[in-house]
Formats: structure tokens, C-alpha cells, sequence
């Protein structure tokens, strides 16, 4: 079974439908990418999965006893949340939470896992760091050792490069690329940037109210939705 399905998935609000006909598979060590103009459902889509909102209509399945608490999740950020005055150790320990259950304190594992998701990212030098004094590049490589606490299997990044610079946003492509390839950490992306989708991911999920696509990227870009989409880039 695949780690996540969805069939003849349907999302409304108060009746009116948001978001319709979604079928797709996502297979253990897979790098997905979901696109789609603003409006389109996506984060919709996200909070079904995440067990947020019930389907309408048909049903999200997990497998490889895969559970919703158990997705690292890395949401889009606020204003608000970028000037969270914590250090950067207490950010990424508080991906443990789900972990701890009805225990009051964190045990000697949580605090080894933080240490080596720090590690595996490169910002151990930042631990004692304030996390609001950091660059939006160093704060996502934060929030994505905090989302690495809370799985083993499966990322879910709402639009993790939104606001960065070219440079960071190059960087944390790597990083990413990184856990999938070498972690084996399966991916699931909702991006605005479909050049940097079609160039990471392994397959594609076009919303727009409803599933226009979902392939593999080579299908995507080889299809009339992608070649629009994309301007016919090279690196797809």
C-alpha cells in the first residue's frame, strides 16, 4: 500500500464545494509537488490531510502505519511567527510534542533527536540563537529540523521558499533534495514556483478547483497544461 491515497477525494464549505475529484498515491520516498493558482484548493488539500477537515466525499488513506500527527509539518509562516522570541533549540524541540503523549517532560531521545536534525541541517552553531534574529533562509532550515522531530516518513512544506531570496531559496532546494534522496524522507510540496517544482519533484498535482494533473513531472511538462505553465522550460 502506499504510504498516502487519496480516492475520489471532495472538499466543501458549507455546501459549496471547494475542491473536487482528487485521486493520487504517494509511494514511500517520492518527492510530490502540488501547484495551482491562489484559490485553486491546496490548502485545502493540506488540511484534509493533515486531518484538519474531513473529506466530503471519498477518503485520504495511510499506509506503512503511517498516522496525521505523525506528518512533519512546516506551515507558511506569519509575521508574527518570525519574531517568535525563542531560542532555536526550544523551536525545533517543540516538534516532539505529538511525541510526548500524556507525558509531562521531554525524555533523553527528544533531546537527541533535536541534536541530530540540527546536525543534519547544518545549524547546530545556531542552537542558542534567538530565532527571530536569524535570516528567512536560517529560520526555515529551523522550522524544517522541527518538522523532521515530529517523522520518520513523510515532510508536508507549505510554500517553504515563499519570501526568500534566490540564493536561500537555491539553498534550501538542496537541503530538501537532500532528505529525500539520502534520508529517504518522502515529500510532499504545495509550491506557487512551478520551475522549481518541475526540477525537484518526481511528480506533479495540479489543482484548480479541482485535479487537472497528476503524473510524473516528465508527463507534466510533456502535457498542454505543463508546457503552459512552465513556458516550455528546459529543465523540465
Amino acid at each position: 500500500m502506499a504510504l498516502l491515497t487519496c480516492q475520489d477525494v471532495s472538499f466543501s464549505y458549507e455546501g459549496t464545494p471547494a475542491l473536487t475529484g482528487v485521486n493520487f498515491s504517494v509511494e514511500a520516498g517520492s518527492y510530490l509537488c502540488i501547484v495551482g493558482e491562489n484559490g485553486a484548493g491546496k490548502s485545502t488539500l493540506i488540511k484534509g490531510l493533515l486531518r484538519l477537515k474531513n473529506p466530503s466525499q471519498g477518503k485520504i488513506l495511510m499506509g506503512d502505519g503511517l498516522k496525521a500527527a505523525e506528518i512533519g509539518y512546516l506551515p507558511q509562516q506569519t509575521v508574527a511567527q518570525k519574531d517568535f522570541p525563542a531560542s532555536v533549540y526550544e523551536v525545533v524541540l517543540s516538534g516532539r510534542l505529538n511525541r510526548c503523549g500524556f507525558r509531562p517532560f521531554y525524555t533523553k531521545a527528544d533531546h537527541l533527536e533535536v541534536k541530530r536534525n540540527l546536525n543534519l541541517l547544518g545549524i547546530e552553531d545556531l542552537q542558542e540563537s534567538c530565532y527571530r534574529d536569524l535570516s528567512g533562509g536560517q529560520q526555515q532550515r529551523v522550522l524544517l529540523a522541527r518538522a523532521l522531530c515530529a517523522t520518520q516518513k513523510l515532510l508536508l512544506l507549505d510554500e517553504p521558499v515563499t519570501g526568500l531570496d534566490p540564493l536561500a531559496t537555491a539553498e534550501l532546494y538542496r537541503v530538501i533534495d537532500r532528505l529525500n534522496q539520502e534520508q529517504g524522507i518522502t515529500i510532499l510540496m504545495v509550491s506557487h514556483d512551478i520551475g522549481g517544482a518541475v526540477e525537484h519533484a518526481d511528480h506533479i498535482l495540479h489543482l484548480g478547483h479541482q485535479q487537472l494533473f497528476y503524473g510524473t513531472t516528465q508527463a507534466y511538462c510533456a502535457s498542454e497544461m505543463g508546457r503552459h505553465f512552465t513556458g516550455g522550460e528546459t529543465k523540465c
